[in-house]
């Protein structure tokens, strides 16, 4: 891999390298969108009831449904407006995740007297456009729709700002981080301050079909194959088992022989991904809470272990039982699989859910949702052996990009942006996005689920057109997900993307067969090695161990 280091210290990469830096950017849930029709940022806030222009993260098969989110603040009274004569100016994917921002553009405006300018890229271009802002410091753009896992990146090089002096006037719209499930409240921090303003949820859940696990003709034929019977897959091996049964079979009556399982795998893009959340229990368990990634005290790479090895031997296994073709699908591709009902299994991110309720969908009210299946022996890295568990080991995850607002240090209206993102993080906001779904803004925050997980009421859901089953099993996933004491631990830290760009290519070798699983992990921690000392192995240090919250 072909690096060069800056005065920054952020990595530069040849132009080959940096296409695949990049395409690893835009497979994130709904970064991997079609494109937005561009809108010039004079235009009225976008609505609900034109969502059918901006598609749904390339899906095809079904049509986002039109649900409005309420207006919450009263217009400001002339001479009283608390930002009035400032602007604001956000940059944006061109994807269905700006879609909240165009809505609350004219409410915003109204409220606060400021003036909200909205920016698109080309997802490729996103983050690019702000770290050249940021460190040029040329203040054009206040904020940025950011992922995640570009914190550490951002707050290393002192970029953005902190909101904690924010988030508890009464001036702004109100929003509770203890809302939010533990599993994704982590990712709004780092080093002890608040840095993200509340807004999607992303992790990775199991997705089955309900009607196929429970038809009598199934259970009888499954339960005469494999010795036991057809349920909810609790554990990788009985997933790969109903995977290899549904092979085959014509799943949706079209005559056509469907698939046992879907997922997107192309590379530079999804496989990844997938391979975190399957991998997470093989290495995470009660006495390996942490070491997934690198040891944080010599930052030797660890993603070689057996446990890795393990899954991502499971991982290979389970591509014969898809269609060859997945091996080049981004997620729209494969949600599209399995919203015609053409595959029993699959295990990704919310949106999926979501448009499985939409119209088109042929999978409505069959679709059953549970955490994603763990093992009942997993390889502890810190004590360096197997560990037979008394019960499934299963492991949440934060998969994805948890999209949401950071303000910029050069911003010249810190507050009149933090109110902004404020008024996206409200209550009452936040459950129309959750309801809907389609607008890549997933469920995490204790109002979202049903009791007893939360307290939502059912009727909302309803009322948008839900399945109740399927609802009901797709809150309760996520839930358990997000509310699980095992995280797989997630990379945040000054070249991450360098890192996460070498574990897919890496990854993708050994889904398309042109590697080994250990050949692979162990060409991604050679890789992995020469990164790390590149961007000075002390630095790296520091900051993976405050991104782990380590002192």
């Amino acid at each position: 891999m072909s690096m060069q280091t800056s005065q920054d210290s952020r990595p530069r990469f040849s132009a080959r390298s940096r296409l695949w830096t990049w395409a690893l950017l835009a497979v994130v849930p709904l970064i991997a969108s079609r494109a937005l029709a561009q809108q010039p940022a004079a235009q009225p806030a976008a609505a609900a009831s034109d969502a059918n222009q901006y598609g749904s993260s390339g899906v095809t098969v079904v049509k986002p449904s039109a649900i409005v989110p309420p207006r919450l603040m009263p217009a400001c009274k002339p001479g009283s407006c608390p930002f009035a004569g400032q602007t604001v100016t956000v940059l944006l994917p061109k994807s269905v995740i700006a879609v909240p921002v165009f809505e609350a553009k004219e409410e915003f405006e109204s409220a606060t007297g400021a003036s909200l300018k909205i920016v698109q890229v080309a997802s490729l271009d996103l983050f690019d456009n702000f770290y050249a802002d940021v460190t040029n410091r040329a203040g054009k753009y206040d904020a940025l729709l950011a992922s995640a896992w570009w914190l550490g990146e951002l707050v290393a090089g002192d970029y953005i700002l902190a909101y904690d002096k924010f988030y508890k006037d009464p001036r702004f719209p109100k929003w509770d981080i203890n809302d939010v499930l533990p599993g994704p409240r982590k990712l709004l921090s780092y080093g002890g301050k608040k840095y993200m303003i509340a807004n999607d949820h992303d992790g990775q859940v199991m997705y089955y079909r309900r009607d196929l696990l429970a038809d009598p003709v199934h259970r009888e034929a499954f339960q005469r194959k494999y010795g036991y019977a057809l349920d909810v897959p609790k554990t990788w091996a009985q997933f790969r088992d109903v995977a290899e049964y549904f092979n085959g079979r014509d799943l949706n009556g079209d005559g056509v022989p469907d698939h046992g399982v879907t997922l997107a795998l192309k590379a530079g893009n999804q496989g990844m991904f997938h391979f975190l959340s399957l991998s997470a229990p093989f290495v995470i368990g009660p006495d390996n809470p942490h070491l997934y990634w690198f040891d944080p005290v010599t930052m030797k790479p660890l993603i070689e272990s057996p446990g890795h090895v393990r899954a991502l031997e499971t991982l290979v296994d389970l591509v014969q039982f898809g269609p060859r073709e997945m091996l080049g699908w981004e997620s729209g591709k494969n949600w599209d699989y399995f919203l015609a009902g053409r595959a029993a299994l699959s295990f990704t991110w919310g949106d999926l859910g979501a448009l499985a309720q939409q119209e088109g969908s042929r999978v409505k009210g069959k679709v059953g949702v549970a955490s994603v299946p763990g093992v009942t022996q997993y390889f502890s890295i810190k004590s360096g052996t197997w560990v037979q568990s008394n019960t499934v080991n299963r492991v949440g995850n934060t998969t994805g990009g948890s999209w949401a607002g950071v303000i910029s240090k050069q911003s010249r209206s810190p507050e009149a942006t933090y109110y902004l993102f404020a008024l996206l993080a409200t209550k009452e906001k936040s459950m129309v996005y959750a309801f809907r779904g389609w607008d890549g803004i997933d469920p995490g925050r204790t109002y979202h689920f049903l009791p007893p997980d939360g307290t939502a009421n059912i009727s909302g859901y309803l009322k948008a057109d839900w399945n109740e089953a399927d609802v009901r099993d797709f809150l309760h996933a996520y839930y358990e997900n997000f509310s699980n004491p095992l995280q797989q631990p997630y990379l945040r830290m000054p070249g991450t993307y360098s890192y996460l760009q070498a574990f897919n290519l890496h990854l993708a070798e050994a889904a398309g067969g042109q590697s080994t699983p250990k050949a692979a992990l162990k060409a991604t921690a050679v890789d992995f090695e020469e990164i790390t000392l590149r961007l000075g192995r002390e630095a790296q240090r520091q900051t993976y161990r405050a991104s782990l919250g380590l002192p």
